[in-house]
C-alpha cells in the first residue's frame, strides 16, 4: 500500500443526502497513489456512518461520537492524521478532475506556505464563483472580510480574471489544503468560534507567524453552499457578527485593534437598524444577542489576545485592503473587486 501524503478529510454531520450527491465526485477525484479520503463524523444520527461503510468501505472513518462544531471537529481529526497534507473539504464540495496536483505542487513550491486554496465556484452556477470561498479571500483595516470574486451578496461571473496564483489573506474552510504539523503546531482552529470564521482566524494566526496563504487557479472545486447552516440562518448572522469581533480581538496587533473594535460596534447598529427596516427582525436581534456574547467573555478572549500577540514576527500584511469595503461597496457601488483598485502583493498600489 503506497504511503499516504494527502488526507481529503470530510467533516459530517447529519449530510448523508449531501454525501450521496458528492462523495462519487470526491473518491473519483481522489484515486491516485498517496491520497486517501477520510469521514469526520461529528456524532451523526441519520444514516451517514452507515451508508459510507456499505457503499465506500475503502474510506477512512473518524467518528467523533458528539457534535464537537467545524472547529473541534477537524481538530480532532487532524490529531488522527499523519499525512504531510491535509484538505479540509465540506460535504457538498466537489472537487473537479486532476484538482490535487496544482495545490501539492504550490505546497512544495513555496515553503513559507501554510495552506492554499483552490478556485472556488458555484455548483449551481458553474460559471459564477461560490459565495464562501470564490478566489481567496481578503480583510479590510476595519475587519470586514470579502472574497476576489465575491463582495458581500454580489458573486462574479468566471470569466478568467482572476487566474492569476498569489497570495491571499485567507482561503476558505469549504476547501483548504493544509500542512497537517503545522496546523497542529498552531492550535489548529479555534474551538470558540464553534462555526463561521474559524478558518480566517487561523489563516491570520499563521500569517502573523510570518506564513503565507496562496490562490491556486488550476485547481478547481464546486461547492454547493449552505449545506449545513443557511445563508439567510439568524444563527449564522450572529455567528459571523461575534466571531468577527473575537477574530480582530485576536489577532489584530496594537492598539488599533481596540480601536477597530469600537468602531465596529458602531456600525454593526447601522446593520441592525437596516434589517429592522428591511422588516428582517429575526437579524436585527442577531447583532446585540452577538455583542452580548463577546462581551460576556472579553476577559477570557483578552486571556487568549495575550498569548498571541508575543508570537507575531509580521503584524503588517499587503493582503489587507487599507479602504473600507463596507463605504465602497454600499456608497461608492463598487461591486467588483477589479474596481477596489486594490493589488494585494504590491504595497504601492494598496490604497
Amino acid at each position: 500500500m503506497a504511503q499516504i501524503h494527502v488526507s481529503a478529510v470530510i467533516l459530517n454531520w447529519n449530510t448523508c443526502d449531501l454525501l450521496r450527491q458528492f462523495m462519487p465526485l470526491v473518491v473519483e477525484n481522489c484515486k491516485k497513489p498517496g491520497v486517501e479520503v477520510v469521514l469526520a463524523d461529528n456524532g451523526s444520527t441519520d444514516n451517514s456512518v452507515t451508508w459510507v461503510k456499505e457503499n465506500y468501505p475503502d474510506i477512512r472513518i473518524i467518528e467523533l461520537g458528539e457534535n464537537l462544531g467545524f472547529a473541534e471537529g477537524y481538530n480532532r481529526a487532524l490529531s488522527m492524521i499523519d499525512s504531510e497534507f491535509s484538505v479540509l473539504l465540506n460535504s457538498d464540495a466537489a472537487p473537479a478532475k486532476d484538482w490535487l496536483e496544482p495545490l501539492i505542487q504550490t505546497m512544495h513550491s513555496y515553503p513559507d506556505t501554510a495552506a492554499c486554496v483552490p478556485k472556488i465556484l458555484s455548483f449551481n452556477e458553474p460559471n459564477r464563483f461560490e459565495y464562501a470561498g470564490a478566489t481567496g479571500g481578503f480583510i479590510d483595516r476595519f475587519g470586514y472580510t470579502f472574497c476576489r470574486g465575491r463582495i458581500f451578496n454580489i458573486s462574479e461571473f468566471d470569466n478568467g480574471q482572476y487566474n492569476q496564483p498569489g497570495q491571499v489573506f485567507w482561503g476558505s474552510g469549504s476547501a483548504l489544503m493544509v500542512r497537517t504539523a503545522l496546523y497542529r503546531e498552531t492550535g489548529g482552529l479555534d474551538h470558540d468560534f464553534f462555526a463561521h470564521m474559524e478558518e480566517i482566524d487561523w489563516c491570520w494566526r499563521v500569517k502573523n507567524r510570518g506564513f503565507s496563504i496562496r490562490y491556486v487557479p488550476d485547481s478547481v472545486v464546486y461547492h454547493l453552499g449552505g449545506g449545513t447552516l443557511s445563508y439567510r440562518n439568524p444563527k449564522k448572522t450572529f455567528l459571523n457578527f461575534r466571531n468577527n469581533m473575537l477574530l480582530i480581538l485576536k489577532n489584530k496587533p496594537g492598539m488599533p485593534g481596540w480601536g477597530t473594535i469600537f468602531f465596529r460596534f458602531f456600525l454593526d447598529y447601522i446593520a441592525m437598524v437596516k434589517f429592522i427596516f428591511s422588516g428582517e427582525f429575526d437579524f436585527a436581534k442577531a447583532v446585540p444577542r452577538a455583542h452580548y456574547s463577546f462581551l460576556s467573555r472579553i476577559g477570557y478572549y483578552i486571556r487568549k489576545r495575550r498569548q498571541l500577540m508575543p508570537m507575531v514576527t509580521k503584524s503588517k500584511h499587503s493582503e489587507t485592503y487599507q479602504g473600507s469595503i463596507v463605504v465602497d461597496f454600499f456608497l461608492l457601488k463598487k461591486t467588483l473587486f477589479s474596481q477596489l483598485g486594490f493589488y494585494p502583493n504590491n504595497n504601492s498600489n494598496n490604497r
